[in-house]
């Protein structure tokens, strides 16, 4: 008899740190990924989601930037990334509609 693997979590929560990247890259401004990560630390320690060390979340942090690299809603030119504000806002509209899902549900 096979076992049957579940590869997603049924209810996830937004992801804090691809939500800060998108907020801080709305901006108009380009940035090169070391002071992209200062700020998105910064902001998350704020928050106190900062959790699991620094050099772990800077590994996150590159992973879901380059996934909105990949996706079209970041360009990089170079070693700098300037965000695409209409991409980035359908972005957030859309994890704001799955935040409220989430916590709707019991």
């Amino acid at each position: 008899m096979a076992i049957q693997k579940k590869n997603a979590f049924s209810r996830r929560l937004p992801d804090l740190v691809t939500e800060e990247l998108v907020s801080v890259l709305s901006q108009k401004k380009s940035f090169e990924f070391k002071q992209l990560f200062e700020i998105v630390h910064e902001n998350l320690r704020q928050r106190n989601a900062a959790s699991g060390g620094e050099e772990m979340l800077r590994l996150r942090a590159y992973e879901k930037l380059q996934n909105l690299v990949a996706r079209g809603a970041v360009k990089k030119t170079g070693k700098s990334y300037r965000g695409d504000s209409a991409a980035l806002a359908a972005m957030a509209a859309a994890n704001s509609a799955q935040a409220a899902a989430v916590a709707a549900k019991p």
